[in-house]
């Protein structure tokens, strides 16, 4: 498929890029931090290669607001009461990371919720993959900005519409190909 104003289609090499892309650039910025907090689920592939290539703990944090019509209709936002972290709890300098920025709403309340719920963090930079222009909030750091809006088809959206009972045709279909 291919891109347009209206819609961008992501490979698994453009997004894998992207990613590495988007850690090089904040490795460029000279900017250290403590922890990774990765917003699940469009940031916890993201956020895992971070832990591992700049070697600090990742914390998860679960929300949701795309649930609607096959998560294409953006709802109410809906924040986890706890951050999961395999070490004591979410402090110091952390990298708050997504896939992407839309409306701004997600990254401002959950900025807002880290800073009122963990005392012990002293600072909260954000971090996507894609920013687009009709964010009301602008990242610290991005990899691409989007100022026509479309929407991103990233390579695992593929597995949305995946059930269980479809596994070994899908499995048969790939040793086709």
């Amino acid at each position: 498929m291919s891109s347009s104003d209206k819609d961008l289609w992501v490979s698994w090499d453009d997004y894998n890029h992207a990613v590495v892309g988007l850690a090089h650039l904040i490795h460029e910025s000279g900017w250290k931090f403590d922890q990774v907090l990765c917003l699940a689920r469009g940031g916890l592939r993201p956020g895992d290669i971070f832990s591992r290539i700049f070697d600090v703990p990742l914390a998860i944090l679960s929300t949701s607001s795309y649930r609607e019509e096959a998560g294409t209709v953006q709802g109410n936002l809906d924040i986890a009461k706890h951050i999961t972290v395999t070490k004591g709890t979410l402090s110091g300098k952390v990298l708050l990371l997504d896939d992407l920025v839309d409306s701004g709403v997600t990254l401002q309340k959950v900025q807002n919720h880290v800073k009122e719920n963990f005392p012990a963090v002293t600072e909260v930079r954000s971090a996507v993959l894609w920013y687009k222009a009709c964010s009301a909030v602008k990242p610290d750091y991005f990899m691409h900005y989007l100022s026509h809006n479309p929407w991103i088809h990233q390579p695992f959206e593929a597995y949305d519409s995946l059930r269980p009972h479809q596994l070994a045709a899908w499995l048969r279909k790939g040793d086709a190909a």
